[in-house]
């Protein structure tokens, strides 16, 4: 595991006045407590002010995404950990969609996973399906602790164990576990959204990219983002994670994430 980790003030201005494109992650990054304040969200609109590319990275389900795609100050979004991006073309009245499986694969997953939650809730008491699991395209989003009492550490291995038993890839975010069947993550859609959209070679273009995250699920982002950013709740987190980013802020969530904006913005 990497431990580079340093503190945000430590980010060189040289740096962060190259930075193009800023992605996220929501919850608990962007959102405080299960709500988007003020702050975050104005930090979000600021950096669309001053010219600046963002979009959400999470594990968030699709219904959410159409909805943050149209009215958020927002170049587009990619959802459910990796399984799609959406991007919304105000000048065209035209909602881009693009999936990392066909429908068909998708709707047979969908069956799959609704056998699978059934399980999990039977051998992990108190796990639940997360609220939202409604509008989800293709994964299963087990609720640890966003709608119910929080769960331990040895329940939520539990349900990653049974996810990956199953043949699932799983995914530990601040309220939920995310499990999906194919060969995709976060990091492998934004690459894609990235290179389609807007013709940014992530590889190449690294240097100028921003990710900033909060809980283990953004571990691979972490990894691939050379000026990747933790918020400061991330440290719960820590002995969870596969990497870590190059820097946390002193801020929690939200803050946190207005702490870096404004760390993006006062040098430009």
């Amino acid at each position: 595991m990497s431990t580079r980790m340093r503190p945000l003030s430590e980010f060189p201005a040289r740096t962060r006045r190259g930075v193009r494109f800023v992605l996220f992650d929501i919850d608990e990054t962007l959102t405080t407590g299960g709500r988007l304040t003020a702050e975050a969200y104005g930090a979000l609109e600021d950096l669309k002010n001053a010219g600046l590319a963002a979009a959400p990275v999470t594990g968030r389900p699709a219904g959410w995404c159409d909805h943050i795609a149209r009215m958020w100050p927002v170049d587009g979004v990619v959802g459910e950990n990796g399984a799609f991006y959406y991007r919304y073309d105000h000048a065209a009245r035209r909602m881009i969609r693009h999936y990392a499986e066909d429908e068909a694969t998708r709707a047979g997953n969908r069956h799959r996973l609704k056998e699978l939650g059934a399980r999990i809730l039977a051998e992990v008491p108190g796990a639940g399906i997360s609220g939202d699991q409604f509008c989800r395209e293709a994964d299963l989003a087990i609720d640890y602790r966003e709608d119910v009492p929080p769960l331990g550490p040895e329940d939520i291995a539990r349900i990653v164990e049974l996810f990956e038993e199953a043949g699932a890839r799983a995914k530990v975010s601040s309220i939920h576990v995310n499990g999906w069947f194919g060969d995709y993550d976060k990091v492998t859609m934004t690459k894609t959204f990235l290179a389609r959209e807007f013709a940014i070679d992530p590889e190449k273009d690294n240097p100028a990219l921003v990710f900033a995250g909060d809980s283990p699920n953004d571990a691979p982002m972490f990894e691939f983002f050379e000026n990747a950013v933790g918020v400061a709740n991330l440290m719960e987190f820590r002995d969870m994670l596969d990497a870590e980013p190059a820097y946390v802020t002193t801020a929690p969530s939200g803050a946190g994430f207005a702490e870096l904006a404004r760390a993006l913005l006062e040098i430009r």
